[in-house]
């Protein structure tokens, strides 16, 4: 039989390699697609103003 014992299975934390140091989170990853999206709209707004 395999698994089930106590101390078995993958390790936890940086030796795991599921391990998320922050970079990669589903948070940031929304964070960051909205700044993207600002930054479009920003420049859509500038290209409008300008020409």
């Amino acid at each position: 039989m395999h698994g089930g014992a106590k101390g078995s299975g993958a390790p936890g934390g940086e030796c795991n390699g599921t391990y998320r140091h922050g970079l990669r989170t589903n948070v940031m990853m929304a964070f960051e697609r909205a700044v993207r999206e600002l930054i479009r709209i920003s420049r859509r707004t500038i290209d409008t103003q300008i020409g």
